[in-house]
């Protein structure tokens, strides 16, 4: 138990990226329970409470061989240190440099400042790396005590993500000399992941309070065919679809979650409360959810789920103020909008066979709130923005993007994924963004289209993932990623190509 309240002081005192290598020989030590994936594994049912199903867990581990060789977990007293370490290669066609800050590391996917052929680190390309401890405690009969704190770090910095630090890191410096950076909901908290406490029943649900997954994000990872991953995904590696059109809100730092399963069907719903100064990038959000499995539908199981959401004075972190060729001043601007999204999800499996398909749309219209010059407030990276501030921090707040118009946007995805032999997965995807025409009148047919244009972006993805060991998976594949008219404006290249192999350790 000493060994688990020193991981949580490393977590909570900001030494476990500094001493990540340590700490995981430390844990050695402990005995196991469930054993927890990646963020691309991420339940959209009620977690049930420890009965029969801690039952059919595997034996704890009893020396460090059986913790590297077998899928022993590790637990005392029912806390589980979980963990995954995502490490590979890749090159991009047209990329940018590394970045130990960022969320990704690479920018896998085509971004304004993708530049140049280079060959690069690849970490978290499948999944997020990270480090973990959660709990799930009986406390009365059918009654269960849970939470999980989580963080997300870069495997080879060991630095924790921080997407909107990545952002402010390059600031005031061209498009052709930045290095990868891109908005993310992590920003170098200990908890960027996730951080929250409640409890569990079978027959009642689950409740949790505090840092957790936006329903849409668990939607995401559970209906991608590639799992949210980074580098094979754009629905992985943007948060656009699960932060109801920006990436800051896949998750909230304060906000309570319900969910239950009545029969084949489930639930759930999903209240922030609190502000910015709570670490959330909205100052209020809803979301409702249902969704079901069908078992027997033509020999396979046929599951969906259709979520609605709004959040109010949504945050998306960008660096803007460019016009090509010249590309300063790069200013660190916090665009502000009133979101709403419907999002609509299938997948069917049968024997070896899984198929999947997924939409959502997105309105932006204007904040409610909007801010004076010379005022502001922290995002969740702990930054500073405030309204006309670019002389004195390089900061503004664009709180007027959408006053001539909403903007709407749709995003869908298709995909399958086939079980060659035991242990060796094919997975194909296709992936379309859309956005129509918004805002004042443009002239769409200019050489440089304006960003208020019609635009599309599109990617096809394919990989093969092959688990040789209990805990150990290697993959390859390549994900082409494409822009085109708005969603063009202000890009160096218009596609790039990123093939990646790597190898993963989930414990």
């Amino acid at each position: 138990m000493l060994d688990v309240l020193a991981i949580v002081f490393g977590v909570r005192t900001g030494l476990i990226p500094r001493i990540l290598v340590v700490s995981l020989s430390i844990i050695l030590g402990l005995a196991g329970a469930t054993n927890a994936l990646a963020d691309d594994i991420l339940v959209t049912k009620a977690a049930p409470a420890s009965t029969a199903a801690a039952s059919l867990q595997p034996a704890t581990c009893a020396s460090p061989e059986d913790f590297i060789t077998t899928n022993c977990p590790l637990t005392r007293k029912g806390i589980t240190v979980y963990g995954t370490i995502d490490m590979g290669v890749t090159w991009q066609s047209h990329g940018t440099p590394f970045n130990g800050t960022s969320l990704t590391g690479q920018e896998y996917l085509i971004s304004k400042n993708s530049n140049r052929a280079l060959w690069g680190l690849a970490p978290n390309a499948l999944s997020q790396s990270n480090i973990g401890i959660k709990g799930n405690e009986p406390i009365a009969p059918g009654w269960a005590f849970v939470f999980d704190l989580e963080a997300g770090f870069d495997p080879y910095s060991l630095q924790f993500a921080n997407g909107p630090g990545s952002v402010a890191q390059n600031a005031g410096i061209p498009l052709t000399n930045q290095s990868s950076n891109a908005d993310s909901n992590r920003a170098g908290q200990f908890y960027n992941s996730v951080g929250y406490l409640g409890i569990s029943s079978p027959t009642y649900g689950t409740l949790t309070v505090f840092r957790q997954n936006a329903l849409t994000t668990d939607a995401v990872a559970a209906y991608d065919p590639m799992g949210a991953s980074y580098a094979f995904s754009p629905i992985g590696y943007q948060g656009t679809t699960c932060g109801v059109g920006d990436t800051e809100d896949c998750r909230f730092s304060t906000s309570v979650k319900y969910r239950v399963d009545v029969g084949q069907f489930r639930l759930g719903a999903l209240w922030q409360f609190g502000g910015y100064g709570q670490n959330n990038a909205a100052t209020g959000s809803y979301q409702f959810q249902i969704g079901g499995d069908i078992p027997n539908v033509a020999g396979g199981k046929l599951s969906f789920d259709a979520i609605g959401s709004y959040v109010q004075n949504a945050v998306a972190i960008s660096l803007a103020g460019n016009t090509l060729p010249a590309v300063l001043p790069q200013v660190l601007t916090a665009t502000l909008s009133d979101d709403t999204s419907v999002m609509l999800l299938a997948k069917y499996s049968n024997g070896p066979v899984k198929l999947f398909a997924g939409y959502e749309y997105i309105q932006y219209a204007p904040p409610s709130n909007s801010f004076a010059a010379g005022t502001g407030f922290s995002d969740i990276a702990g930054n500073f923005v405030c309204a006309g501030c670019a002389a004195f921090n390089n900061t503004n707040i664009n709180s007027t993007a959408f006053n001539a118009g909403d903007k709407l946007f749709h995003v869908l995805w298709t995909g399958v994924k086939y079980t060659v032999i035991t242990d060796v997965d094919v997975i194909a995807a296709y992936y379309h963004y859309d956005q129509p025409t918004f805002g004042a009148p443009a002239n769409c047919a200019a050489a440089v289209t304006p960003a208020t244009c019609h635009g599309t972006l599109d990617a096809v993805s394919l990989a093969v993932d092959w688990q040789f060991a209990k805990k150990f998976d290697a993959y390859a594949g390549f994900m082409f990623s494409q822009v085109n008219g708005g969603l063009a404006n202000g890009y160096l290249n218009r596609n790039t190509i990123d093939p990646t192999v790597g190898l993963r350790f989930r414990f």
